[in-house]
């Protein structure tokens, strides 16, 4: 009687990484595609901020100086940071429905790395923080009140959009943090509440002691003047320390929270 041996499994390939852990132009397209489809994200992206834009350009009072501009000038810089702030942090917080729709749990079963992951959410939020910023200094364009040299005017644009990685930072930890669309309905109304806090809206000159002091600690404070200034040339140097140290809490917030949901099967 002749035995025959069981054929041996053939072996498993093992499962190439991609090139920078996943991150590529294809997936910065469908996030962006989905993204603009969105009318949420419109909103926040065009219409909010061209309309903070132009309440704000019916006040009197733009053509007082201020720095190498004029207040209007300073008011528009303030508005592009709100509404690239805002932008940038809802798209963060995108993480919070995906997570909710287990599409993140998809994801893991991909050889997508989650820093590849989170640098697409800081790209996509930059690109979507830029239109935001263009939107609103076009609406400033159009109105003429606001007066500073281009230079000026384009360094401000620049440092703007770098400050709002700081946001979509944020967005990344309360999307980690908040399920689905709650993440949204706390971040809304906390950057409007840090933002009139933290001087965006209304000079801290204009507060009490109490809470001027106060508002040296929230994270507002710090990118409100690192974006004004180019126009003011006035930067004290505990302004940048709390720029610098709220983005790095919210990178090591997201971080954190990013571990621990990969950790889950």
């Amino acid at each position: 009687m002749t035995s025959t041996n069981p054929a041996a499994p053939a072996p498993v390939a093992a499962r190439r990484t991609p090139p920078l852990g996943g991150f590529n132009l294809t997936l910065l397209k469908i996030e962006l595609r989905r993204l603009l489809r969105n009318r949420r994200t419109v909103i926040f992206t065009l219409i909010l901020p061209a309309g903070l834009a132009l309440a704000f350009g019916g006040q009197s009072g733009w053509q007082q100086p201020a720095g190498e501009g004029n207040v209007g000038a300073y008011i528009l810089i303030s508005m592009a940071m709100y509404g690239a702030a805002l932008t940038a942090a809802s798209v963060g917080s995108t993480v919070a429905l995906e997570r909710s729709v287990g599409w993140s749990r998809q994801l893991r079963l991909t050889p997508l790395n989650p820093v590849a992951y989170i640098l697409t959410k800081a790209v996509v939020a930059l690109s979507m923080g830029a239109l935001a910023i263009l939107t609103v200094n076009l609406i400033g364009m159009l109105q003429g009140k606001a007066e500073m040299p281009v230079s000026v005017w384009v360094t401000a644009m620049v440092v703007t959009l770098f400050c709002t990685l700081t946001f979509a930072a944020l967005g990344v930890f309360v999307g980690y943090v908040v399920p689905g669309e709650n993440a949204m309905q706390i971040l809304g109304p906390g950057l409007a509440l840090l933002s009139f806090l933290g001087g965006l809206f209304i000079p801290l000159s204009q507060y009490a002691d109490v809470v001027r002091h106060i508002a040296y600690w929230t994270p507002m404070y710090g990118v409100a003047e690192v974006t004004r200034a180019p126009l003011t040339h006035d930067l004290p140097w505990y302004a940048v320390v709390n720029a610098v140290a709220w983005f790095l809490i919210f990178i090591a917030g997201a971080a954190w929270r990013m571990s621990k949901d990969t950790a889950r099967v």
